[in-house]
């Protein structure tokens, strides 16, 4: 049985009618899976936006004009700098998931929206833990462990072919 992390503070905001999209306890249970047995501690932050906002960040951080399924923001910190009261290390990072690009994907792959959300949950997460898919080794390896985490959900292979 999973446990999850000691301490988990996920906060869950959604710039975008909720109707339709998973609840914030679900995203939080996504999260403590993925961490579960890697890390004790952890605090971030998910935001759930339209396909404007999605584009502007997407646009602004990685130069890229069009609105993208999850977006991960480690954090760091400068040497030096306090941290804002209230909040508690360590902290991860902030996710960003654009709710019309996840639902059009799960049109498209034929995937439950559920399903697809929590996929790209874990994704995100595995990228604030500092995994990447930048070569084919390493998208092997990250494909991997994220199949063990979703097959720990109940969730069907994210890759397998349609």
């Amino acid at each position: 049985m999973t446990q999850g992390p000691v301490r988990l503070d996920v906060s869950v905001s959604y710039a975008l009618p909720r109707v339709g999209l998973p609840a914030a306890v679900s995203f939080r249970r996504w999260v403590a899976v993925a961490l579960d047995g890697r890390i004790r501690e952890a605090d971030l932050a998910i935001r759930i936006v339209d396909s404007k906002e999605g584009r502007a960040l997407n646009r602004h951080y990685r130069g890229k004009d069009y609105a993208t399924n999850v977006l991960s923001f480690p954090a760091e910190m400068a040497e030096g700098v306090k941290m804002p009261k209230g909040v508690k290390m360590p902290l991860l990072g902030d996710l960003v998931i654009c709710a019309p690009v996840v639902a059009r994907e799960a049109r498209e792959q034929k995937k439950l929206l559920a399903a697809h959300y929590a996929h790209l949950t874990v994704h995100g997460v595995l990228h604030l833990l500092g995994w990447d898919h930048e070569d084919d080794k390493e998208a092997e390896c990250m494909e991997q462990l994220e199949r063990e985490i979703l097959a720990e959900l109940g969730i069907a292979d994210p890759y397998a072919e349609q």
